[in-house]
């Protein structure tokens, strides 16, 4: 008896372990097939945070894309794709609304100055990146680079200029009229009125520009021949 008991006992549990893994597996089958269906499509896009660059294409081949996806089935490395072929685009996420909204956030890096190489002039990006084709609007500050590549960043000395520059904080950054790599003094930035901000290398350049904004702002200094914030807990003038 204890036998049969024993036998009728495993005989439900097997029936209950069969019943679970079809549950299981019908419930995985009906994912798999909600998640590419017509009842979670994506139809409703929206692209933010694109402002410079080819604004119409980039909005376009991206709502483009996001549109033959779902809310359940992206497709985030083709949207990935597509950013990278825009120089503008640093990078982009994507945040689905279920059941058709899709959210599309783009990273930019805007020109922030032009650079020049004989006849030559692209715009560039705050971290160097040259923006090959990329319309700059007026009023950018111009650096003279050794060479200008086609597309990637800059490099050497004319990184350091780009690099320099690109972190000028908005108040400051319409004043800038001129960019050199000196022997003597690194990176010298000329601002209006003929003031030379000496800064050397790339480092620590929001505590070099902000200690230059300082001395800009200190009302005791009425006139400048010289700004030396190579070492910014000290800055120098003459």
């Amino acid at each position: 008896m204890r036998g049969a008991n024993s036998a009728r006992g495993l005989g439900w549990r097997a029936r209950l372990a069969v019943l679970a893994v079809l549950l299981i597996c019908g419930a995985a089958g009906y994912l798999f097939w909600l998640r590419d269906s017509a009842l979670v499509a994506v139809s409703d896009v929206e692209v933010a945070g694109v402002r410079s660059g080819d604004r119409e294409r980039i909005v376009d081949e991206l709502t483009r894309a996001a549109e033959t996806m779902t809310t359940l089935h992206l497709d985030r490395a083709e949207l990935d794709r597509i950013g990278a072929r825009f120089p503008t685009v640093a990078s982009l996420s994507a945040d689905p609304n279920f059941p058709h909204g899709l959210r599309i956030e783009v990273v930019e890096r805007p020109p922030v100055l032009l650079a020049s190489s004989g006849d030559e002039q692209t715009a560039v990006a705050a971290d160097g990146s040259v923006l090959s084709g990329v319309e700059a609007p007026e009023g950018l500050p111009s650096v003279e680079v050794e060479q200008l590549p086609a597309a990637g960043r800059l490099e050497g000395g004319d990184l350091q200029q780009a690099l320099v520059t690109g972190a000028a904080p908005a108040p400051l950054a319409p004043l800038i009229e001129a960019v050199a790599l000196t022997k003597g003094y690194g990176v010298e930035v000329e601002l209006r009125g003929g003031i030379p901000v000496r800064f050397g290398d790339a480092s620590r350049l929001e505590d070099k520009w902000a200690a230059a904004a300082a001395a800009l702002a200190d009302p005791k200094l009425t006139a400048l021949t010289y700004l030396d914030v190579r070492i910014p807990e000290r800055p120098t003038h003459g």
